[in-house]
C-alpha cells in the first residue's frame, strides 16, 4: 500500500511525455514514479514513450525472437538473455531493448546492484512496427557509438509488405538482410 507521504510525493513529480529533453538520472525518478508505465526509453537524452504493443506486428515476433535467443543460452555456457530490460549505457542514454544478449563474465556489460544492465550488450534486438525509423536510425547511431556488438532489427513492415530483418554489426557500419519473408 502506498503511503500519504509517497503518493504527495509522486504527485509532484511530472511524468514523462514523449520529447522531454532529461538527464538520465531525472528521467529515472519519473520513470519509478509512474509504476503503469510499461516502456519508456531516454536516447540523447530525449524521452520515447512506447506505444501499446499489438499480438501479430509485436508480441508473434517478439515470442520468436526470444525462443531463438533462448534455445542459444540454453546450447551455450555464459550467456544470458534479457526481456524488455532497461540498459544504462552512458550518461545521455538508457534504451529498453525488446531483447538483449549479453556475455555474464569478461562481457562489455555488467548487472548492476539495483538489477539494471550497465553497459553495452553484445547483441540488442529490436521488433520494429511503428518504431522501425527511430530504431533505425537514433539508436542505431547510439548503440554504434557504445560500441554494440550486433543489432538486429526485425522490420515487421517494410515498403514491399514483407516482413525483414536485418543485421547490422556495428563496428563495419554495415547492413545485410538475414532473411525476408
Amino acid at each position: 500500500m502506498i503511503s500519504a507521504d509517497t503518493t504527495s510525493q509522486l504527485l509532484t513529480i511530472p511524468p514523462l511525455e514523449n520529447g522531454d529533453k532529461l538527464t538520465r538520472a531525472e528521467f529515472e525518478r519519473r520513470y519509478h514514479a509512474m509504476p503503469n508505465l510499461k516502456k519508456a526509453e531516454l536516447i540523447e537524452r530525449v524521452v520515447y514513450v512506447a506505444s501499446p504493443v499489438r499480438a501479430k506486428t509485436h508480441g508473434k515476433p517478439h515470442s520468436r525472437i526470444m525462443t531463438w535467443l533462448g534455445t542459444y543460452e540454453a546450447a551455450t555456457l555464459g550467456v544470458e538473455t534479457l526481456d524488455n530490460t532497461t540498459v544504462r549505457l552512458d550518461a545521455d542514454n538508457e534504451p529498453q531493448p525488446d531483447a538483449l544478449l549479453r556475455i555474464e563474465q569478461g562481457g562489455q556489460s555488467s548487472i548492476t546492484e539495483d538489477d539494471y544492465v550497465e553497459g553495452a550488450p553484445e547483441l540488442i534486438v529490436e521488433i520494429a512496427a511503428s518504431s522501425a525509423s527511430y530504431d533505425l536510425h537514433e539508436k542505431l547511431k547510439v548503440y554504434r557509438r557504445n560500441q554494440v556488438q550486433e543489432y538486429l532489427v526485425w522490420r515487421v513492415y517494410n515498403i514491399l509488405s514483407k516482413n525483414c530483418i536485418k543485421k547490422r554489426p556495428l563496428n563495419s557500419g554495415g547492413a545485410s538482410p538475414l532473411s525476408s519473408y
